[in-house]
């Protein structure tokens, strides 16, 4: 009797901790799932809170540009003067010297007259003309490329002061003046909503190697910038209206151009003579886009 008492309490025991297993099985597995729907809903959270962007791509700089500076334009560069360790001491010459001194000045003066009205003027290449090589920039040697500030032409397209004013804010555009006896750079910004004026130095300015652009026509756009930089309490009448673009938006046209030069199978920088952009209307605001490109003719 008490053997078969035992086996029962045994066989009792035994299917109650099958059911504690069955429970806690249970309750791990709703852990698990809450757990996992957790896990997406927070992600799903991140998603929709934070912009996921790819790295920005590298800063496209020109910083080895030839220029020649204040030199004359021309299709060869200039013979440098002698220094002072070379010069001669001087002296005063004989009436013989000072006879083929001038006959040298001559025999100058006369190739070069020779040498301005020759094909050199209206040849890409030229013989042997005069002046500097050079293209235009601040001087120094380097490598023989268009300066951005030469080969790029903006162009808007707006109807109104208030759609001109949306593409400005959103490329982050400054306008500002300077000159008319006004020694500070007077800027505006902020033109869809109450613009704002602020000043500085062209020191100040020069140090931030801003690239800039300048209206060479006037028209209903030009007079915008005019009606802007009035709203922001920006002397205009007599001063000189400048667009300065940020740092970003310049590398964002270097890429566009780059792409675009490729696109027509040209290899460097070196090829291209003028890139035109055009700001566009898109999904999320506006876009530079090049609609047109001219390219150097090549040395022969």
């Amino acid at each position: 009797m008490s053997m078969t008492t035992t086996r029962q309490v045994r066989d009792q025991t035994s299917k109650q901790t099958q059911k504690v297993d069955t429970v806690a099985s249970f309750l791990m597995s709703m852990l698990i799932i809450v757990g996992g729907l957790v896990l997406v809903l927070f992600i799903f959270w991140l998603t929709t809170t934070f912009t996921w962007e790819s790295a920005p791509a590298g800063i496209m700089l020109e910083e080895n540009i030839a220029g020649r500076g204040d030199h004359a334009a021309g299709f060869e560069r200039d013979i440098e003067p002698p220094g002072s360790e070379e010069a001669e001491v001087l002296s005063e010459p004989t009436l013989e010297k000072s006879l083929e001194a001038v006959s040298d000045v001559a025999s100058t003066v006369a190739a070069s007259i020779d040498s301005v009205s020759s094909d050199s003027d209206v040849s890409a290449t030229g013989k042997n003309g005069k002046g500097d090589s050079r293209p235009p920039g601040p001087l120094g040697e380097g490598d023989d490329i268009v300066p951005r500030f030469e080969r790029w032409e903006l162009k808007f397209q707006a109807k109104g002061l208030k759609p001109y004013s949306e593409q400005l804010d959103f490329f982050k555009i400054e306008l500002a003046c300077v000159g008319g006896n006004i020694a500070s750079v007077d800027y505006a910004s902020g033109f869809a909503g109450s613009p704002k004026k602020r000043s500085g130095t062209v020191e100040d300015e020069n140090k931030l190697q801003r690239l800039f652009f300048m209206w060479r026509t006037d028209g209903p756009l030009r007079q915008f910038d005019t009606q802007l930089l009035g709203q922001a309490g920006v002397r205009t009448q007599g001063r000189l209206i400048i667009k300065y673009i940020p740092k970003d938006l310049e590398n964002t046209l270097a890429l566009a151009e780059k792409a675009y030069w490729e696109s027509k199978g040209k290899k460097s920088v070196k090829e291209i003579a003028k890139t035109i952009f055009e700001s566009r209307p898109t999904s999320s605001g506006f876009e530079f886009a090049v609609i047109e490109q001219y390219y150097r003719t090549p040395s022969r």
